[in-house]
């Protein structure tokens, strides 16, 4: 039987009181060789606290940034990136958007998905990165 790592678990009533939710969620599981990302916001992954707020390009690289961390502390890297989902609450935002994600990701040739949302989960997040990850031999 396969038992899946779990990094980085937390339990939503902490990250969003204000929701009264109640939620045992992670930040990355691990099935075999296969990286599951929770999306990635402009937030402080070890704070929570929120970063460039107003600055898409800013919460860009704190996402791509928590993603970098989060894959090393999977075991793997950026270059087994296999599939990344935008999420922008605003199209004008997809130029800086990729514009970071792209010095991030430079040779890496993910598949690609952008979606424009209402809205994200709070208010101040202007973009989300939703990763899936497979590791390689050489990781």
């Amino acid at each position: 039987m396969t038992t899946h790592r779990r990094i980085r678990p937390f339990n939503t009533r902490d990250t969003y009181p204000e929701q009264k939710l109640d939620n045992d969620l992670c930040q990355a599981v691990v099935a075999g060789n296969t990286i599951y990302l929770r999306g990635q916001v402009g937030q402080n992954i070890d704070t929570t606290e929120s970063v460039g707020i107003g600055d898409v390009a800013a919460q860009t690289e704190q996402a791509m940034a928590n993603i970098d961390l989060l894959l090393r502390e999977a075991g793997s890297q950026l270059a087994d990136i296999v599939k990344i989902v935008v999420y922008l609450v605003d199209p004008r935002y997809r130029e800086p958007v990729y514009r970071v994600m792209g010095r991030w990701l430079k040779g890496v040739h993910p598949v690609s998905t952008g979606l424009v949302v209402t809205a994200l989960a709070r208010p101040e997040w202007l973009v989300e990165i939703d990763v899936t990850a497979v590791k390689s031999e050489r990781t």
